[in-house]
């Protein structure tokens, strides 16, 4: 068994962290974060153009970027991505364009532009149904909606950390609990930061991949503070410094060795999986990341400190 001593280096860890969150805080209040259509509103259009049809995406961009210069928002964000489907056995190509805007009006110019296509544009006819209607499906979304969606959201990530806290108090004690949920609010905050910084879209399958990070940091910070019980139980009069580390370092390559696991089908989906997962992918990676080490660097030090802490207010009242 290694014989790393984490608690002497968290003070070292502590600045870095305090720096990382007081910087994505910043981040979030200065820059903030580039909101997915979900939190916005706006329109998605998926056309579906004939077989023959070569119609690069890179040309599709082109004519948004003139829509949105002939509309006066140029700076208005938008994607486009391509898509297949199968009907009746025939495998279409298509593009989904999604464009955040509340304007109808563009709304109504970017739904024209696409299903009636001006002769000259660059930008071929739709493929027609069999009611000879173009085969184009649209979607708005509107501000009402975005707005609850973003307040589910929220109440997503607070009633995870609020049942979290609850669980670990209950089954272990409420320092622990304290400890374990301030490491997975700093593994959020330094992720939504990097998500700030990069111009990265905050999109639902975003929040998706920050819950199921926050579920494995904090598997890991319990499997941690188990052993640290057990060890306690098993040697009462060994110190408490002694004791968390000896569980980080027993706990140490069933911790590495999960999170490489773990790491590997990230980074193909971050390498492999296109422009729509990548912001899934990235919040993964980083989660994995920062909560690994939060695990040891965040949650174990503020249980001794708490713990310590306890300890010798008890004495001065006795």
């Amino acid at each position: 068994m290694t014989q790393i001593d984490f608690l002497g280096k968290s003070k070292f860890a502590v600045v870095l962290s305090a720096v990382l969150v007081l910087a994505s805080v910043l981040a979030l209040v200065t820059i903030g974060l580039r909101a997915g259509i979900e939190f916005t509103s706006g329109i998605q259009l998926v056309i579906f153009y004939p077989a023959e049809t070569d119609l690069a995406t890179d040309a599709v961009r082109s004519h948004v970027i003139e829509i949105l210069a002939a509309e006066g928002a140029s700076g208005t964000n938008f994607s486009v991505q391509r898509v297949t489907a199968d009907r009746e056995g025939t495998q279409l190509m298509g593009k989904m364009i999604t464009v955040q805007t509340t304007s109808d009006d563009l709304m109504d110019r970017l739904q024209e532009a696409f299903t009636r296509p001006a002769a000259g544009s660059g930008i071929p006819s739709p493929i027609l149904t069999p009611g000879g209607s173009p085969d184009v499906s649209i979607t708005r979304i509107e501000p009402m909606v975005t707005r609850e969606i973003t307040t589910r959201a929220w109440q997503a990530i607070l009633v995870a950390l609020g049942a979290m806290l609850l669980y670990i108090a209950w089954r272990f004690r409420l320092r622990y609990g304290v400890a374990a949920v301030i490491a997975l609010i700093h593994d959020v905050a330094i992720t939504l930061g990097v998500f700030a910084v990069a111009g990265l879209e905050f999109n639902l399958p975003v929040i998706a991949a920050l819950l199921t990070v926050v579920g494995y940091s904090l598997n890991d910070t319990i499997i941690i503070f188990d052993r640290v019980r057990e060890n306690v139980r098993a040697a009462k009069k060994t110190p408490l410094w002694d004791n968390i580390n000896r569980a980080i370092n027993q706990t140490l390559t069933r911790t590495i060795n999960t999170a490489s696991t773990t790491l590997i089908p990230i980074i193909i989906l971050f390498s492999f999986g296109g422009a729509p997962l990548r912001g899934f992918a990235v919040a993964m990676l980083l989660g994995v990341v920062v909560g690994t080490y939060s695990t040891f660097f965040v949650a174990s030090p503020l249980l001794y400190w708490w713990s310590v802490t306890a300890e010798r207010a008890r004495a001065r009242r006795r």
